[in-house]
């Protein structure tokens, strides 16, 4: 995860007041930019004359990194006459990076630069890749910008900007909270699976996001002392652009679990987090990416690592045993939308109708996984 920033109209400010200028912005890069940078476990890569590479490990903090020290900013610029303000550009860009001797280097790195730069003074612009991380996860808007054509990136990328002014919660009213104020969240170990993302409305993906969501919720309720939404209300806010703490209180959890699908041929990548919403913090988050014949073995290994993460909710909890079927084309063929036919247009999992103790796919021999 790669924060770009500079500052806008520098080289007029240096023109007009070079030692001024260059006094200030080493003031706010001490005070302002670093604290909020460290605050959210990021770093500094490097520096070079009016801006700055940073490094986050959790998209969501580098975007409340650059929500924080953008309004502090703002703050410091109030009285200030509009052509001596220090006003920085944040592009932030989620992707792999090379490094080589504490720089970074990369085509994620490249992006965003690029949106850096096509931000307005004092604003922020993240990539597609990012808004699917935040996106409902953070209390400020992300208005979709489009496809945007960027330099020497041949490819055009849909950005975002982040739109906090209007959004956010005033001071004030954090400490006194009015009767809107959603209800305290439960402490209980309580879990809900949210639909899995797909790309462009794929109609196959999301079938095929639907039934790993599905399988995720059947394998969590296993857990003892857990207590798991069911399938008919978690995987109804597919189509909703819903804030996750609202949907946490509407449904009654306090943990929730999202993510996205991509499936390319033979080749699978899954994107999970899992979000405490009492809070809004993400306590783990983990990439996969898989050959589908391990498709059941990669859902075990998913379930596993999200109940090791709840360990302070379920100290005892272990993931539960499984014995699947590792036929794909037999679990595609179950799911297919020509077979059967659920509520809302849906598919309905092949296994619906059939005792708890038969369910199995097509194929599935005792003992196999």
């Amino acid at each position: 995860m790669i924060l770009a920033a500079d500052v806008a109209g520098y080289s007029r400010l240096m023109e007009w007041d070079e030692e001024g200028t260059h006094a200030r912005l080493q003031l706010v890069l001490r005070d302002v930019v670093r604290p909020a940078v460290g605050m959210h476990k990021g770093r500094i890569v490097k520096t070079a004359g009016d801006g700055f590479l940073a490094e986050f490990a959790s998209a969501i903090e580098a975007v409340r990194c650059a929500v924080d020290f953008q309004q502090a900013i703002a703050e410091r610029n109030e009285g200030v006459a509009d052509d001596l303000r220090l006003a920085f550009r944040v592009g932030i860009n989620l992707g792999d990076i090379l490094t080589d001797h504490e720089d970074v280097f990369g085509d994620c790195v490249n992006i965003a630069a690029r949106l850096e730069a096509m931000a307005e003074p004092g604003g922020v612009l993240i990539s597609h890749t990012v808004h699917e991380h935040v996106d409902r996860k953070l209390p400020i808007r992300f208005d979709d910008q489009g496809e945007c054509a960027l330099k020497n990136i041949a490819r055009p990328i849909r950005a975002y900007r982040v739109c906090w002014k209007d959004t956010l919660v005033a001071p004030d009213k954090r400490d006194n909270p009015s009767r809107d104020t959603p209800p305290a969240l439960p402490q209980i170990a309580s879990i809900a699976v949210l639909p899995f993302a797909t790309p462009n409305s794929d109609g196959e993906q999301e079938v095929f996001a639907e039934g790993l969501a599905e399988d995720l919720i059947t394998d969590l309720s296993k857990v003892r002392g857990l207590l798991v939404i069911a399938a008919h209300s978690s995987l109804a806010y597919r189509d909703r652009s819903v804030d996750l703490r609202v949907i946490a209180t509407q449904l009654g959890v306090r943990y929730l679990i999202e993510g996205s699908v991509r499936r390319a041929q033979t080749r699978i990548r899954i994107n999970v987090e899992l979000i405490d919403a009492s809070h809004g913090s993400c306590l783990w988050a983990e990439r996969f990416d898989r050959d589908l014949a391990d498709i059941f073995a990669l859902q075990d290994e998913v379930v596993g690592k999200i109940i090791i993460a709840l360990a302070d909710a379920l100290p005892c909890a272990r993931p539960p045993p499984s014995r699947r079927t590792t036929n794909l084309q037999a679990y595609d063929a179950g799911r297919s939308p020509r077979n059967h036919s659920g509520k809302h247009g849906r598919p309905a999992p092949f296994w619906r109708g059939q005792s708890r103790s038969t369910r199995s796919l097509p194929g599935h021999m005792p003992g196999s996984r």
